[in-house]
Formats: structure tokens, C-alpha cells, sequence
């Protein structure tokens, strides 16, 4: 029975780690294709950044047709500007939004739980 007991441990040892092995091994498969795949958006990033030079510099030189090239770098360059800056607003409001709560807040939403529990208790 000893011998039997100590087969089934054994053996029991030997499965989990093959599991913990066969976990390792996933892993690191899966890291792989998340490195890869990371890899891949980064180049996308970089391209994406390229192509909006260029339409920016088609925007410019499209503009120049009718107007001195001088004048539709600035026009364009004023709209990047603006649209940068309603960007920067919007990114600020959702950053405020998106705050902890103050330390009066915090205070009150205590005593109103507090004075909630001691309600409870005296029904």
C-alpha cells in the first residue's frame, strides 16, 4: 500500500510538472506572437505618421495652384494648429473627467454611507 501511495505521488509530481512545463512553453509562444504583433502596429504607426506628411504636403502644394505657395503652407499649417489645439482641450477635459475624487468628496461620501449603516441599525 506504501509503495502504491508513493507511485501515485510520484507520478502525480511528474504530471504537474509537465503541466507547468507545457504552461512555460504556451507562454512564451504567446509572448512571441504578442512581440511580433507589437512589432507589426509599431510599423504601422511609423507609416501612418509618414503618410500624413504627405497628405499634408498635397494639401499644401494643392493649395499652391491657386494661391503663393508661401500663403498655403501658413493656411495649412494654422488649420493643424487649430485642430491640434481643440485636440488638446478635449484631451484636457477628459483628463479632469477622469480625476480622483477630492478629499472633501471622498469625506462626504463616507458620512453619508456612515449615516446610512447607523439608520439601518436603528430600524
Amino acid at each position: 500500500m506504501g509503495e502504491l501511495v508513493a507511485r501515485v505521488s510520484e507520478q502525480f509530481s511528474r504530471i504537474l510538472r509537465g503541466e507547468i512545463e507545457l504552461i512555460q512553453v504556451k507562454l512564451a509562444d504567446k509572448a512571441k506572437h504578442v512581440g511580433v504583433g507589437a512589432g507589426f502596429f509599431a510599423v504601422a504607426g511609423l507609416l501612418a505618421l509618414y503618410a500624413l506628411g504627405v497628405l499634408i504636403t498635397a494639401a499644401v502644394l494643392g493649395l499652391a495652384v491657386a494661391l503663393p505657395a508661401w500663403l498655403s503652407a501658413l493656411i495649412v499649417g494654422v488649420v493643424l494648429l487649430i485642430i491640434a489645439a481643440v485636440a488638446a482641450l478635449i484631451g484636457k477635459k477628459k483628463v479632469q473627467e477622469g480625476q480622483a475624487p477630492s478629499a472633501e468628496e471622498t469625506k462626504a461620501n463616507l458620512k453619508a454611507d456612515v449615516d446610512a449603516v447607523k439608520k439601518g441599525i436603528q430600524s
